[in-house]
């Protein structure tokens, strides 16, 4: 069938829940879907002129026929499209693969064995703990296990490199026993291992108890040395638990997922809390597929559905549109109560803002971007929700004198650095008081207008976005002030601060704010924008401040006027040059002649009092 004759069957479609099946031309079932109202989902994909992401847009041109069945209740219908997408396994459909496999805690056979996180076994005499299904949590595993026994972690021999070389960083902070030293006997080393091990396999329950007692013997015995480092042990492992923060309820289990999106890609990130602390870090990239209100409501049952525990608590950055009948659909798999929410303040709303950095750091690094500069603009786009990453940033500021003169500053950021063949300088002429909002306005307008006009160098660019050092007023006028032209299609954006004159928040062409202060990356760089624009605009007001005490000093000199005074001041950039000029000098300036030139010669030499 043509997407024609599709479209006309999709509106034949009653408003009733249910699932509905496309299949491409050869009978194969290609997306299941389910919906609240069938005839507005389905005929949606074949409308003409309805844009989609990449991944529906290649379904659609797939698509052949498609089938529907209708069902009693969206929760009924939640359950029969994930019923048919396992036995089915369509290809449009998101696949939950986040690039797991088992991975095991590797203990080295030899005369100084090596603890390790490793992915897969080896045909080796070593030791392996495991399999773990979660490579993170085997990863902090180890780390601490490292940490609480001083365990080397560097890619030094061992005994080969016993006595060779200074020790590394590691051993000067404390985070290293130096076995590289020779200061420590081979038995004390491999016990280390041992009790590291212990404690992967066991906790610290009774680890520090039979330290305490080994430590006690060792000095009883004077060995000191030995002594010393069941001491160093006993402390690295006390400062390990407190450092494993209890960041909720020790009785709550609880996920926290967030979702990010970058061009045509997007990213939902997992943070998995058990008895308080976080065990589990997943991460499921999606090539494709942009609409993140879509890939809510598709991922969130299939990710639950899938696995064999569904937590008391889900905490999620956005609720799904299926959200009532998702939750019903917990409740029943899991046999009690869950609280699917969205946390609004406290911790729990930190714990969202982590899950969504670490989906933009996925991002960031599936789309290649491995600059930091490039990076933090992939993480810029996804808060600002941008299709791109802003590689090139225009922003604004204006600077007011006493007397009501201003001034504007342009600045620009180019793949997150400062262009400063690009920065641009406005004298504010319509303006005739203190107004920041008219001023901007003023400013933008002009630029604006070089565009149109096909200005050559940074004028004829047009910027992927426009920040303005200021909230809702600025960008409301500069908004009204360029409708219409070509510079009101860039995303605008003011940039406010605190009571400290930090950067706080975005402000959008809306009104709406967007909270930076959790992005670190962002605040530093939106920050340091602000910081540039500002200083970049103050030192042009100065600049003009000055030129203008010069000009009333040349002013005062019988017959200069103004317009003699601005030739002069251009000609030898100062007062001081032009004091020290000789006559003929003088007379090099275009408009003054031998009359004026001998008059302000005579005026600097004969009256000593006006040197400056």
């Amino acid at each position: 069938m043509t997407k024609a004759e599709l479209y006309e069957k999709a509106k034949m479609l009653p408003l009733l829940p249910g699932v509905y099946i496309i299949r491409d031309k050869h009978d194969v079932i290609i997306y299941i879907g389910k919906a609240k109202r069938l005839r507005t989902r389905v005929s949606q994909y074949f409308r003409p002129g309805v844009p989609h992401d990449a991944k529906v847009t290649q379904m659609i041109e797939h698509a052949f026929a498609f089938d529907v069945i209708v069902c009693q209740s969206e929760f009924e219908a939640l359950v029969l499209e994930a019923s048919q997408i396992k036995a089915h396994t369509p290809k449009y459909n998101i696949l939950l693969k986040d690039d797991k496999g088992y991975s095991y805690v590797k203990i080295t056979k030899e005369a100084y064995p090596r603890i390790s996180a490793v992915l897969q076994k080896e045909e080796d005499d070593a030791e392996y703990i495991g399999p773990y299904t979660s490579s993170f949590a085997v990863r902090e595993m180890v780390e601490t296990a490292q940490n609480a026994f001083l365990l080397p972690r560097c890619n030094r021999r061992f005994p080969e490199d016993i006595g060779k070389g200074r020790p590394c960083l590691n051993a000067h902070i404390g985070k290293c026993m130096a076995l590289c030293s020779g200061k420590i006997s081979k038995e004390a080393y491999n016990q280390a291992v041992q009790e590291a091990v212990r404690l992967i396999r066991y906790g610290k329950k009774d680890i520090i108890k039979t330290l305490e007692q080994r430590m006690e013997e060792a000095a009883e015995r004077l060995d000191f040395e030995q002594a010393a480092l069941l001491r160093d042990q006993i402390a690295a492992i006390q400062k390990v638990s407190q450092g494993q923060k209890v960041v909720i309820d020790e009785a709550v289990q609880m996920d926290v997922i967030s979702f990010a999106a970058a061009g045509q890609n997007s990213c939902a990130a997992i943070l998995r809390y058990r008895h308080g602390r976080l065990t589990d870090k997943q991460e499921f990239f999606f090539k494709g597929t942009a609409n993140l209100e879509e890939l809510r409501e598709e991922f969130l049952p299939r990710y639950y559905l899938d696995r064999e525990e569904i937590p008391k608590v889900i905490a999620v950055d956005v609720l799904p549109e299926n959200a009532e009948a998702l939750h019903q659909l917990l409740e029943e798999t899991r046999g009690s109560k869950v609280n699917l929410y969205v946390p609004q303040r406290g911790d729990t709303a930190k714990l969202i803002q982590m899950a969504y950095t670490n989906a933009v750091e996925r991002l960031a690094r599936e789309s290649g971007r491995t600059d930091r500069q490039q990076r933090m603009l992939d993480e810029v786009a996804a808060v600002l929700g941008l299709p791109e990453p802003p590689m090139v940033i225009e922003s604004y500021d204006i600077s007011n004198w006493g007397d009501g003169t201003s001034v504007c500053g342009m600045v620009v950021f180019e793949n997150g650095r400062p262009k400063k063949s690009g920065y641009r300088k406005f004298k504010i002429q319509s303006v005739a008081r203190t107004d920041d909002y008219a001023s901007m306005a003023e400013a933008l307008y002009r630029r604006a207008t070089e565009y149109e006009k096909g200005a050559a160098g940074q004028f004829g660019i047009l910027p992927n976005v426009i920040l303005l050092d200021g909230g809702k007023g600025q960008v409301s006028a500069v908004k009204q002030a360029i409708q219409g032209m070509a510079l009101a299609k860039v995303p605008l954006y003011g940039m406010v601060k605190d009571d400290h004159h930090r950067t706080r928040a975005i402000v959008t062409d809306d009104g709406r704010e967007i909270a930076i202060s959790m992005h670190r990356n962002i605040f530093t760089f939106i920050s340091c924008i602000q910081d540039e624009v500002h200083r970049f605009s103050i030192r042009y007001q100065r600049e003009n401040q000055k030129k203008k005490a010069y000009s009333s000093t040349l002013v005062a000199v019988p017959g200069v006027g103004p317009a003699t005074a601005k030739l002069l001041l251009a000609h030898f950039k100062s007062v001081t040059a032009v004091r020290q000029a000789s006559i003929e000098e003088l007379m090099q300036v275009k408009g003054v002649g031998q009359k004026a030139a001998t008059t302000i010669y005579q005026y600097f030499h004969s009256n000593e009092e006006t040197q400056l």
